[in-house]
């Protein structure tokens, strides 16, 4: 400490400063953050739609990680900035540089989701190499980057070759392996699923998607969020026609599509200039607005009677899926990742929309109306069972151990955000799993057999089951108010892992064990907290060599890249597993494979779970006739 001085203050500039600790601009290293920085590109294709410029963009994933994005907009501009220096090499490298911070439109954006001049930075920086090429003026400008460094830059007119667009903007890059440790190949379904919501967002924008071993995919609405609302709830029994509103003043534009189903859940998609938010103003602002119409009309139409206290927020939030798309000049949100809208415009302006528009719609839907009012007071109803189950909960010690030993092999350390929990089916996989578990840092629940569906049964029902109530118990979840909640300072685990065997049974067991977390406590999802173990498939021997392969993918490289002569084995079920397979392949943190859980994930398990156990048939044929070609039967 005595020689800290002078010399040890640095300043880091630009892209420097991103590159050493590229968390604070695009949230994650991992899968997401390679995903952040390919959309960040694409959404400067939707600004150019936003601002009436782009109809169409165009994405090629290559094998080996090459990510290549064109859109027909108008072009980067390019030439001498005041300075002397090259715009277009600033756009790309100098934080804070572009055209989207002009407040008052002069500039010809109006609105915009990278409004803070980082985002496309980041993903220069953030790749091996990046190059961007820009049409426009009857010239091209090219600027070539090597980890955020300015390479080559050249400007020329327009050949006759020339792409038959006009005006383009292309970026192609690699994300760099230095950074992202994990892997720098773009998974397919979250980008497949992103591009689809920013197509609703873009109703007449066509996305191209070109993934290598996968088809062709144009990805397009007309409808926009109406669309959207009907694809949420394809595979739901409705209650309602959907709501939809849109308006736009002072630069400020609301777009809502809204419709009730029959399941305890609630869907919510909100925006603000095509970026994905988790909440904000906007949705505090729709959420007044529908809990103080809906009682005026209740009391007005007498749905609710004078003894009846007013139907809250959270009893409206049931069966309800929602998109809210918002646009304005300089959203503020809460951080570089844009997960929060801040802006307190945002409140107002939609507040103002629902209540004039909701009130219309309900006295011309007066049948939709009661469907809101009669699902609402279920939703009350079944609160006030499931304060009567919380006796069904466990109670803990002081010490928060769980006095449940027949299904819970606790782990022993008091620093409970190390610790991490296993749920396994069955006495043989749970065996196992305990002879080959770190006791310090690593609890064991036995499920005694596969959990409730709870896909359309309320808490009260839910708590019933041993396995749901188990699970409540063991991981430190409370029962309030006819809800589970999600307190952080008394979970019991940081990391909470459903652990399954590779067939149709262990998927089963996940499908119902992500459905109640989705459901009931997607807290858990939306802060990182669900994992899914993924054992290897096969065992590959060199003579007294060992090595694991996780999937067929792994085990095609590994043929490729090994010359010697191997012993191949497929992989037991996690009950057959010697403790120390169990050990090496599912509970070393060194050696194992964790898939986290997002929201995302479990909803896509829960839509298809959904469709295949739900009421409605047609779903249900579909899915037999895409997939039946699949089966493997033995007559």
């Amino acid at each position: 400490m005595s020689n800290y001085g002078v010399k040890d203050i640095k300043t880091l500039e630009g892209i420097e400063a991103i590159r050493l600790r590229p968390g604070m601009y695009i949230g994650s290293v991992g899968p997401e953050g390679v995903r952040h920085i390919t959309l960040e590109i694409i959404s400067n294709a939707v600004d150019e739609y936003l601002n009436g410029h782009c109809t169409e963009c165009t994405i090629l994933v290559g094998e080996d990680g090459v990510i290549d994005i064109t859109d027909n907009g108008r072009g980067v501009p390019f030439g001498k900035a005041e300075d002397g220096s090259e715009t277009l090499v600033n756009i790309y490298t100098k934080l804070h540089t572009g055209a989207k911070f002009d407040s008052e439109g002069k500039t010809g954006y109006n609105t915009s989701g990278g409004m803070n001049g980082v985002g496309a930075k980041a993903t220069n920086a953030l790749s091996e190499w990046f190059f961007v090429q820009s049409s426009r003026d009857k010239k091209i400008a090219y600027a070539s980057f090597q980890r955020g460094q300015l390479d080559h830059y050249e400007v020329g007119d327009w050949a006759k070759d020339t792409p038959h667009y006009k005006t383009f903007t292309r970026v192609c890059f690699k994300p760099d392996a230095e950074i992202f440790k994990e892997g720098i190949v773009l998974e397919y379904e979250p980008l497949y699923r992103q591009l689809k919501e920013l197509a609703y967002l873009s109703p007449g924008m066509t996305f191209k998607l070109y993934y290598f071993g996968k088809d062709e995919q144009i990805i397009s609405s007309q409808n926009g969020i109406r669309d959207y609302i009907d694809d949420l709830n394809a595979n739901k029994n409705k209650l309602t026609s959907v709501f939809y509103t849109e308006n736009m003043e002072d630069r400020i534009g609301v777009k809502i599509a809204m419709q009730y189903n029959d399941t305890y859940t609630d869907t919510y998609r909100l925006y603000t200039n095509s970026i994905p938010n988790s909440a904000g103003t906007h949705l505090t602002g729709f959420r007044t607005a529908l809990t103080a119409t809906m009682n005026e009309y209740a009391r007005e139409k007498k749905l609710l009677k004078e003894k009846d206290a007013n139907i809250s927020g959270d009893e409206l939030k049931e069966g309800l899926t929602l998109v809210l798309s918002f646009i304005m000049p300089d959203p503020v949100f809460s951080g570089q990742t844009k997960d929060v809208l801040s802006s307190s415009e945002a409140r107002t302006a939609v507040q103002r929309l629902v209540a004039k528009e909701i009130k219309i719609w309900l006295d011309s839907n007066p049948k939709d109306a009661k469907a809101i009012v009669d699902k609402a007071l279920l939703a009350r109803a079944a609160r006030e069972k499931a304060k009567k189950a919380k006796e069904t909960v466990r109670k803990v010690d002081t010490k928060r151990r769980v006095i449940m030993p027949d299904v819970l092999a606790d782990a022993s350390s008091k620093e409970r955000y190390k610790c991490e929990v296993f749920i396994v089916e069955g006495k043989s996989a749970a065996g196992s799993t305990k002879e080959a578990r770190d006791r310090s840092t690593q609890a064991v629940f036995q499920l005694r057999g596969k959990p409730l569906n709870v896909l359309k049964c309320d808490l009260h029902k839910a708590l019933q089951n041993k396995e749901i109530s188990g699970m409540v118990d063991a991981f430190g979840l409370e029962v309030k108010d006819g809800k589970i909640i999600v307190d952080e300072t008394k979970l019991r685990y940081g990391k909470f892992i459903i652990t399954a065997d590779a067939d149709v049974d262990g998927s089963h067991i996940r499908v119902l064990f992500l459905t109640f977390i989705w459901k009931f406590c997607p807290e858990l999802l939306e802060k990182g907290y669900v994992y899914a173990a993924v054992p290897p498939l096969y065992k590959a021997t060199i003579g007294t060599k060992i090595q694991y392969l996780k999937d067929d993918a792994a085990l095609e490289e590994f043929r490729k890249t090994n010359s010697k002569k191997f012993e191949l084995g497929r992989m037991k079920g996690l009950g057959e597993m010697d403790p120390d397979e169990m050990a090496e392949t599912v509970m070393s943190a060194e050696t194992r494979t964790l898939k986290q859980i997002t929201m995302e994930d479990a909803a896509a398990v829960a839509n298809v779970f959904m469709s295949l156990m739900g009421e409605s048939v047609t779903p249900r044929k579909k899915f037999i006739e895409d997939n039946a070609w699949r089966a493997n039967i033995d007559v």
